[in-house]
């Protein structure tokens, strides 16, 4: 299974996170895009640990359940390992190598940069284009995780009805899916665009220019603190908690006592990571600020990262200019669309 597969037949886009299983699907009509199946289903605590799949059986049945709710008739999907479970490196190669050369040549120079056995690796590779100034030679894109990584993915898939068609990178998948709400951001095309996703444990920083990625990082920080904290303080189980975040019925000091200091610590983790990007790199600012994940629905928070950042921020929302079929529920997918992100750069595969 290759991390880039092509791809010719309509797929489900599946985003595994640490508290959830999201599927989307998409059909195309000339330029625009309609969502036409979509279901998210929570997974019990601990299936899935910082983007590692523990519990597959408890994830292949959350896929299930989100299959059936969503409708969605196809039965093939494409999913993505974690960037923290993947290596990837720019090597340059000669140009005239035929397919088959560049892919054996491509399994040499991968034992080069790959800590593990060969044999253990799953690995595929894209040619970006020319090196610059050396027309000889290409540049190549290596991409190698873990096969128990892809193995674990393709395996809750298949539990849950679906084969796999594509596994990919998520910042690959990030990347790809930017272009749905390039329209929304302000900067031009060349700017600094930090994409921050937020999830339930973990907050990934994608910093992309001329819509392409050029610094990825991962720390551990999400909403599963947050839970955890109206766990403690108001005696809830964990379902109950999660669903009177989302719903509301909290006591008045919540909005004060608890979801402010979140809020604040979101905004200190947003600071923390761009600080990160710009100690590695030859730049100290960044042109703009999108927020995505499921901590990006909370009120007020891309006014509170612009006030204390200075820097122009928005919630993404890929799904924006995107028409819905009649059974998606436009208040339920509006409230989830910025922890979509992941999801629909997927579903964007079948159209590879």
């Amino acid at each position: 299974m290759g991390l880039f597969a092509n791809n010719k037949v309509p797929l489900i886009g599946v985003d595994i996170s640490s508290t959830a299983v999201k599927l989307l699907q998409l059909s195309q009509s000339g330029a625009r895009y309609r969502v036409e199946h979509y279901a998210v289903e929570p997974l019990p605590p601990n299936a899935v640990v910082e983007k590692n799949i523990v519990e597959v059986e408890a994830v292949g049945e959350a896929i299930k359940r989100a299959l059936n709710r969503s409708g969605a008739k196809t039965r093939f999907a494409s999913a993505a390992v974690a960037g923290s479970a993947v290596i990837t490196k720019v090597i340059p190669m000669q140009a005239d190598l035929t397919d088959d050369e560049l892919e054996d040549q491509i399994q040499v120079e991968a034992a080069q940069y790959i800590p593990y056995p060969i044999e253990e690796v799953s690995l595929d590779f894209e040619v970006l284009g020319p090196v610059r100034d050396n027309p000889e030679m290409i540049q190549v894109l290596l991409a190698a995780s873990r096969t128990e990584n892809v193995e674990l993915r393709t395996a809750a898939l298949d539990l849950g009805g679906l084969t796999a068609k594509v596994v990919d990178v998520e910042a690959f998948v990030m990347e790809n899916a930017f272009r749905l709400i390039a329209d929304q951001i302000s900067v031009t095309r060349d700017g600094l665009v930090a994409l921050v996703d937020i999830g339930a444990t973990m907050t990934t920083l994608n910093v992309l220019r001329s819509q392409r990625s050029i610094y990825t990082r991962e720390q551990v920080f999400g909403g599963k603190q947050l839970t955890d904290e109206v766990m403690r303080r108001y005696g809830l189980s964990y379902e109950e908690a999660g669903l009177a975040k989302r719903q509301g019925g909290l006591p008045e000091s919540y909005e004060i006592e608890v979801l402010e200091p979140f809020k604040e610590a979101m905004v200190q983790q947003v600071s923390r990571l761009l600080q990160f990007f710009y100690a590695g790199s030859e730049f100290n600012r960044v042109d703009q600020v999108v927020l995505a994940g499921g901590c990006a629905s909370i009120v007020g928070i891309a006014e509170l990262v612009e006030e204390q950042l200075g820097i122009s921020t928005i919630v993404a929302n890929p799904l924006a200019n995107m028409s819905l079929a009649s059974r998606v529920q436009a208040q339920a997918l509006a409230q989830d669309a910025p922890s979509l992100m992941i999801a629909a750069g997927l579903a964007l595969r079948s159209f590879d």
